[in-house]
């Protein structure tokens, strides 16, 4: 059974820096993309950025020049580097996998982590 674990979250002030975590693992055949997702109390999930199996990222304009997503393929694990945080980037931030899982006819799905809160303090 496929399953994503985000790990890093946390409390920091304005201008501080942290590094999120997730691992994928349970039965997978491949991984297309995988990426971060957020959501702030009263808005709506938004995506903060994306990686496919080539490295070709995708990023929300709010995060460019920011946050940078890498994942180690060797270890089904992405990584968001977030550098200069702002007190509006406090959300749940959700980890997302787009892949192929190692079950008969290899059938793909998206999979969602638990998320892990990031609080940033003005």
């Amino acid at each position: 059974q496929v399953q994503l674990v985000e790990s890093g979250g946390g409390l920091v002030q304005a201008g501080e820096s942290l590094r999120l975590s997730c691992a994928a693992s349970g039965g997978i055949y491949s991984i297309l993309s995988m990426g971060w997702y957020r959501q702030a109390p009263g808005n709506e999930r938004e995506l903060v950025a994306t990686i496919d199996s080539g490295s070709n990222t995708n990023y929300a304009d709010s995060v460019v020049g920011r946050f940078t997503i890498s994942r180690d393929n060797a270890k089904n694990t992405v990584y968001l580097q977030m550098n200069r945080l702002k007190p509006e980037d406090t959300a749940v931030y959700y980890c997302n996998a787009d892949l192929h899982s190692r079950t008969k006819s290899y059938p793909r799905g998206i999979y969602w982590g638990r998320g892990t809160q990031v609080t940033v303090s003005s």
